[in-house]
C-alpha cells in the first residue's frame, strides 16, 4: 500500500512529519489534502522547500483527493497522505478513502473551543465528533506524534 501514513497535524509538512515518520518510513511522497492550499500556489512553494531532495509533494483538494484516491494510492514508492485537520479526514473517511487504514493523529494545537488531551492534541467538540466518524470508517485512530512514541488510541483519549 503506497500511502503508508495517513497523518492529521495542524502544521502539514514539518520537521517531525519528514524527519521523524518521512525518513523512518521511506516516504518520498506526500499528499498534502487542503482545500485552501490547494489553490495557492506561493504557499505550495514554501511547504515544498522544505523537502529533501527526491521527496516530491502534491497539494490537493478534499473533492480532488477523493476523486483520484486509487491513483494516489498506486504509485510507486511510498507515500503519506496529511491533513490539516479533522474535518477534512472526515470528508475522506466518508467517501470510502480511508477504509483498514491506521489513522495518526499528531498534532492539532490549541485554538478557540477545543480541550488539551494530550501535549500535542487539543480537540473541541466537533472534532471529537469528526474523530469518532472516522473511526468508524477507518482501520483505526490513534495519536502518536513520533513514531518512536507510545501510541494512544482513540478510545484512551476520550477519558
Amino acid at each position: 500500500m503506497p500511502i503508508d501514513l495517513v497523518r492529521i497535524d495542524d502544521r502539514l509538512i514539518h520537521g517531525q512529519v519528514l524527519v521523524g515518520w518521512g525518513t523512518r518510513l521511506g516516504i518520498d511522497s506526500y499528499i498534502v489534502v487542503d482545500d485552501s492550499l490547494a489553490g495557492s500556489a506561493w504557499e505550495q512553494e514554501l511547504y515544498a522547500s522544505a523537502l529533501p531532495p527526491g521527496v516530491a509533494a502534491e497539494f490537493v483538494t478534499v473533492e480532488e483527493a477523493v476523486r483520484r484516491f486509487e491513483e494516489l494510492d498506486a504509485r510507486r514508492g511510498r507515500g503519506a497522505l496529511l491533513t490539516r485537520g479533522t474535518g477534512e479526514m472526515r470528508r475522506l473517511a466518508e467517501a470510502g478513502c480511508l477504509e483498514g487504514r491506521r489513522i495518526n493523529v499528531g498534532g492539532i494545537h490549541g485554538g478557540p473551543d477545543r480541550r488539551r488531551v494530550l501535549d500535542y492534541v487539543h480537540l473541541s467538540p466537533r472534532e471529537w465528533d469528526d474523530l469518532r466518524v472516522i473511526a468508524g470508517r477507518a482501520g483505526a485512530v490513534s495519536a502518536r506524534d513520533l513514531p518512536t512514541a507510545a501510541e494512544v488510541a482513540l478510545t484512551e483519549l476520550y477519558r
